[in-house]
């Protein structure tokens, strides 16, 4: 494991390009390898993640070539995946695997799809049982409901399918992809209220650039799909990834700073905009246009704040590290699924940042902080979660003393220059 020294900091000052959207980059990838012809990708985020997805769909049949000196993805589609002559390994990524098992559905012969370690631990099963409403045949080897998954291809025919809202909005969006090619219309039924629903949103936009039609309710608990489609190839632009830069957006607000950040849409379907409204409700000075935010920080201390992220649980980490430096208590509600990704995330960012002399406790489905505007450096493990391992780190700078950071090389999962966005800055970060 790699380990991070970060010293106190007293300023971050200067401009970074957001990193392109993960979010946006897993989908285009996939929608463009169901797509026959050729494709083009700008701007794709290039991560652990996103390699994890194009290895698989070129595992799939497609053929996907990187133009590094334009920053683009060339992709030549396939009209219908082929079983892979191996283990699809989709290393830590949960949006690969439950994006690509219902594509797998579609391929003649045997899939296998399987993870790294944190990967064999967050469920699928749900995902499993609607495919196999739709007469598809998957299962989890382990009979956990968990990776590694087999699926026996052949097709999907249709029909309905129900499905948890609340549990993750990646099954819903998995389903998208396949059911356009099923024998029969699909119709999606969800029946508990969607989280995270904007993410749907973005899947919807993407398959809609390559002519597939969905009719979704109003309320976005009915999603119905006509069979026989086909996906047609497109043009993606990848834009800037609030998920990310959310974390340089906070470290810039808890120190007297002035940090822009390019690249990132004024409007936009990605939920995690709503870090901005965060910022600006616990008394940083935003600056909004077009294409870029500017923050500049608020070392006197934030006002707490209680907001309900569950459209946006990727902003947990960054806002636990707002609420630690505001005066007051803050509650964070919306969290609970937060315990089903990389690390269960809310017992890890509680155990870490108890370390640095947070108060911070998790009750019921909410996070709930007394802020103080001090912690001290500690020695801290990122317990392999790119979020977690980033809200450390962000919230060290403004630690009194030193802080060390075990495992810092998760990052690459999502912002492989989180680091040296940082020390680009000013931040004083070291060993990597």
């Amino acid at each position: 494991m790699v380990k991070l020294t970060v010293k106190e900091t007293e300023r971050l000052e200067g401009d970074v390009k957001a990193p392109p959207s993960k979010a946006y980059t897993h989908r285009a990838v996939i929608a463009a390898a169901l797509s026959e012809g050729k494709s083009v990708i700008i701007n794709p985020l290039k991560c652990d993640d996103t390699e994890a997805t194009i290895e698989a769909c070129s595992m799939l049949g497609a053929r996907i070539k990187w133009n590094d000196q334009e920053s683009s993805l060339i992709i030549e589609g396939f009209s219908k995946p082929k079983a892979p002559s191996n283990i699809i390994n989709c290393k830590g990524s949960g949006s690969t695997i439950r994006f690509l098992t219902p594509v797998c559905t579609l391929a003649e012969g045997i899939s296998v799809l399987t993870g790294d370690s944190s990967l064999r631990k967050r469920p699928i099963q749900p995902l499993l049982d609607a495919l196999n409403q739709l007469g598809a045949h998957c299962l989890s080897v382990g009979k956990n409901g968990k990776p590694p998954i087999i699926v026996i291809g052949g097709g999907i025919k249709g029909g309905e399918a129900l499905l948890a809202g609340d549990i993750s909005s990646q099954f819903i969006s998995g389903l998208l992809f396949a059911a356009p090619m099923a024998e029969m219309n699909t119709t999606i039924k969800v029946n508990t209220p969607l989280e995270s629903k904007f993410y749907v949103k973005m899947t919807l936009e993407t398959l809609k650039k390559h002519r597939i039609e969905v009719e979704s309710s109003q309320r976005h608990d009915k999603f119905t799909v006509p069979c026989d489609q086909k996906f047609k190839p497109a043009k993606h632009v990848i834009e800037g990834d609030y998920s990310s830069a959310a974390f340089i957006l906070a470290g810039a607000s808890i120190m007297n700073s002035k940090v822009r950040v390019t690249d990132l849409k004024k409007q936009t379907l990605q939920s995690d905009r709503a870090i901005v409204k965060i910022l600006e409700e616990m008394g940083v000075s935003v600056s909004l246009s077009e294409k870029c935010i500017e923050v500049y920080g608020n070392s006197e201390g934030l006002k707490p704040i209680q907001v309900d992220l569950r459209d946006s649980p990727d902003l947990v980490p960054a806002c636990v590290v707002l609420a630690c430096f505001a005066k007051g208590k803050s509650i964070i509600r919306g969290v609970k699924r937060l315990k089903f990704k990389e690390s269960d995330r809310l017992s890890t960012l509680v155990s870490e940042f108890r370390k640095m002399g947070a108060k911070i406790a998790v009750s019921d489905n909410s996070i709930v902080i007394e802020g103080s505007a001090k912690l001290h450096g500690a020695e801290l493990c990122s317990h392999r979660d790119h979020r977690v391992a980033m809200a450390c780190t962000v919230a060290a700078l403004r630690a009194e003393g030193e802080t060390i950071i075990h495992g810092i090389e998760c990052v690459r999962k999502s912002y492989p220059n989180f680091v040296e966005n940082l020390k680009v800055l000013g931040g004083k970060v070291i060993g990597w």
